[in-house]
């Protein structure tokens, strides 16, 4: 089996197996990285189409009449990929820092590709579980004060948060295999990208 085919198996696989993935990650050869270079874009952005429809913008598309369904899927897939790639590098860098600071040897791409598969539950919640919410709710989902409330409303809801964990969930161990490290310093690692992350955010607000 080639070793893109390896990579491309492994998208799904870090869903299931997530340990083994992250294994395969320490593997630095320049030919192991040009293989699942692909498989690093396609899920960054399917990940940042998935984490870009959970934003207040996107639920407020739909109030201009102008944006129809296909003009909408085009913005999801645009954006989706300005939101997937800035958070690749931006929580990539965030990563590498902080992994850094508690004494990781890992290259910076290293911690980018560790962010791209930790973020594959954004990329299945995108065609699983979006596709439902959108035949459920339809244009609803993307206008303010639609009729995408209530009961079914909360379960997705729920069901988006409970990816958003699962995501986070596979960052952690990710952080913990790829170093070897123990729970409580990869968590602390994690910390650290929190605080970075947040620096980011705030800067421009004090510029």
């Amino acid at each position: 089996m080639s070793r893109e085919r390896e990579w491309w198996l492994r998208v799904l696989a870090v869903l299931s197996s997530p340990r083994a993935v992250f294994v395969a990650l320490r593997e630095t050869s320049q030919e192991d990285l040009d293989a699942r270079s692909e498989p690093v874009l396609a899920l960054v952005l399917l990940a940042g189409m998935g984490g870009v429809l959970t934003t207040s913008t996107a639920a407020t598309l739909a109030d201009n009449p102008e944006l129809d369904a296909l003009l909408i899927a085009i913005w999801t897939f645009i954006f989706g990929g300005i939101y997937g790639f800035v958070g690749y590098f931006v929580i990539g860098g965030a990563l590498y820092l902080g992994a850094r600071a508690m004494g990781g040897l890992g290259d910076f791409r290293r911690a980018r590709h560790v962010i791209a598969f930790a973020a594959a539950p954004f990329a299945l919640s995108l065609v699983v579980l979006w596709p439902v919410e959108i035949a459920v709710f339809g244009r609803d989902l993307f206008r303010s004060g639609g009729d995408d409330s209530g009961t079914s409303a909360t379960v997705f809801t729920a069901l988006e948060v409970g990816f958003a964990l699962w995501a986070a969930t596979l960052l952690l161990l990710g952080v913990r295999v790829v170093h070897g490290w123990t729970w409580w310093r990869s968590l602390a690692a994690l910390g650290l990208v929190v605080i970075f992350v947040a620096a980011f955010a705030y800067l421009p607000s004090v510029l």
